[in-house]
């Protein structure tokens, strides 16, 4: 079997913007020479300044795969090199230099089955709702728990479209009135929300570091099979 053909950088330019948060924009891409994409990847996103300088992040695809668009949502890191320009300054017209789709580890696919048990801090939600979305579309009887974990509901990406679909919690911050979980995700909530270990769901764990590693050691502890355990993290740095 012949190698994979190297992923090349291709210019694309951004057709809508669209605010999240006070702090992260989904941008929006034509993607006429998009090879498509498996829920759960990323891509690259290269700059480059005037003066020649280059500087790359990578990104989770918020997308499922099929739409006619591909999107990504960006929040600012304040001291990031990437993130201020695309969550603060892009417009649509703009262009920028991607390459993907990257990943093979952290995606699912229909044919994988469920249930889904999709666990996410912060903007870890980015390829779960990617993964979620695909399963709406494409496996709509494949039963799924999302469970979000927020500073507050200032920081909730998709809020609109999370409202009445996910187990909701706000670590810092309630909206008045609030009545659902304001605590962090550890092993009694998880084992309030999340099918039991018997029904063998396919957990996805995707957030900061710190956040992913009590998720999954709780989810461990009780009961739930390390082989259907996928985590992704990230750090505080790289924006």
């Amino acid at each position: 079997m012949s190698a994979p053909a190297p992923l090349r950088w291709q210019t694309a330019r951004i057709a809508e913007v669209r605010e999240e948060t006070p702090r992260a924009r989904t941008l929006a891409f034509d993607r006429p020479a998009w090879p498509g994409h498996r829920a759960g990847q990323h891509v690259d996103v290269r700059l480059t300044a005037e003066d020649g300088y280059r500087a790359q992040r990578s990104y989770s695809i918020a997308s499922p795969p099929g739409t006619p668009r591909l999107e990504i949502t960006v929040e600012r890191l304040d001291d990031g090199e990437v993130s201020p320009w695309l969550a603060g300054e892009a417009r649509a017209g703009d262009e920028l230099e991607l390459r993907g789709p990257i990943g093979g580890y952290f995606v699912w696919e229909p044919a994988k089955g469920g249930p889904l048990l999709l666990l996410a801090g912060g903007s870890g939600l980015v390829p779960l709702m990617c993964i979620e979305r695909h399963r709406r579309a494409a496996a709509p009887e494949v039963a799924s728990t999302l469970l979000v974990s927020a500073r507050g509901p200032a920081d909730l990406l998709y809020d609109a479209e999370l409202e009445g679909s996910a187990v909701l919690t706000y670590t810092r911050e309630q909206p008045p009135g609030w009545t659902g979980y304001a605590r962090r995700v550890d092993r009694e909530l998880l084992a309030a929300v999340a099918p039991p270990p018997e029904q063998r769901p396919r957990c996805y764990v995707c957030g900061p570091t710190s956040f992913v590693e009590v998720v999954a050691e709780a989810l461990v502890a009780l009961g739930h099979h390390r082989a259907l355990i996928k985590t992704e993290r990230f750090g505080a740095t790289g924006g």
